[in-house]
């Protein structure tokens, strides 16, 4: 059975690699969560107040490679600027660059669309 690759535009670029359904809508509630918390910091952002630091999300899926998202919520004054670092790699191969939010957030929507 063939898996549909999951590409994820760069800022420059792309990456495709193999994806499981299930690991992309793991990846989709953590995105969720993690667009909670940007919402959190940037409506208690306000003058004389201070936000309540929020996690980060550490995302990392191991298949045929090994995929790590991070993103610190907290550095970013509102969802739409946020990115996020980005490593692919497997034995032969490491790719670690920025993406930004939401174009991931795109991206993965698209490939849940293709696999149904």
């Amino acid at each position: 059975m063939a898996s549909t690759p999951l590409t994820l535009n760069l800022v420059e670029g792309s990456v495709s690699f193999s994806f499981s359904p299930q690991a992309a809508r793991e990846l989709k509630a953590a995105i969720a969560q993690l667009m909670e918390r940007l919402k959190a910091v940037s409506t208690k952002a306000t003058p004389g107040t201070k936000a309540t630091p929020q996690p980060p999300l550490e995302y990392r899926y191991t298949g045929e490679v090994f995929i790590e998202i991070f993103c610190n919520p907290n550095i970013w004054p509102t969802p739409f600027a946020a990115k996020v670092l980005l490593t692919v790699r497997d034995v032969s191969i490491r790719l670690t660059t920025e993406a930004e939010l939401t174009r991931l957030i795109e991206d993965v929507n698209q490939y849940l669309e293709q696999v149904g």
